[in-house]
């Protein structure tokens, strides 16, 4: 799991709590700003493993920053806001955050956040190995969101109906795809359809 993060958060005592709740985590701040264009600019820069961002920030906000970071960068993106507005955390889904904290936030309530961002950037990064031997580019894209559509179906079912936590959903997907030597978008079809279930 990677350990590099960038913050972008425009209250300095905020960043100040963040960069030192990461530190004592064992995370290395590679960069921090006040700035959205900024955040862009460190992505680039230190290519990290998280960039954590204020959505409300000068120079650019944080969906934006994401937006223009997730489709440039292979950087797993946690937003912080201070608003738990449904529309406003589902535009930064849409522009590729993976998680996201509503301030103020307690040190037991970042770690989590931070690991459910990982994980589900690791678990695209799999299912975009899986799709890279697709030919043409834009079948390629709608393939990739089919799949993860199909996979976050499946991964909401086993952990409905079989109590498994998020990543023990996935990680079940994922092997059973690689024991039967066929595409996690199969096996995630093949759960939603009842064939396949853990014992």
């Amino acid at each position: 799991m990677g350990r590099r993060v960038v913050i972008a958060e425009d209250e300095a005592i905020v960043r100040l709590d963040l960069k030192e709740i990461l530190e004592d985590e064992g995370y290395e701040v590679v960069g921090e700003t006040g700035r959205g264009d900024q955040a862009v600019e460190l992505v680039a820069e230190h290519k990290p493993d998280l960039a954590i961002l204020d959505v409300k920030m000068p120079g650019m906000d944080g969906i934006a920053a994401a937006r223009q970071i997730v489709s440039q960068y292979k950087v797993a993106v946690l937003i912080l806001t201070a608003f738990s507005q449904r529309d406003l955390i589902e535009e930064a889904r849409d522009a590729g955050a993976l998680a996201y904290l509503i301030k103020p936030f307690q040190r037991a309530e970042l770690i989590p956040a931070i690991e459910v961002a990982m994980a589900r950037f690791a678990e695209i990064r799999a299912l975009e190995e899986e799709n890279e031997g697709l030919e043409e580019k834009s079948r390629s894209l709608e393939e990739q969101l089919e799949t993860r559509r199909l996979v976050d179906r499946a991964k909401g079912l086993l952990m409905d109906s079989y109590g498994l936590k998020e990543h023990e959903a996935f990680s079940f997907i994922q092997h059973t795809a690689m024991d039967k030597r066929t595409k996690m978008r199969d096996i995630a079809q093949q759960i939603l359809e009842g064939v396949v279930s853990p014992s």
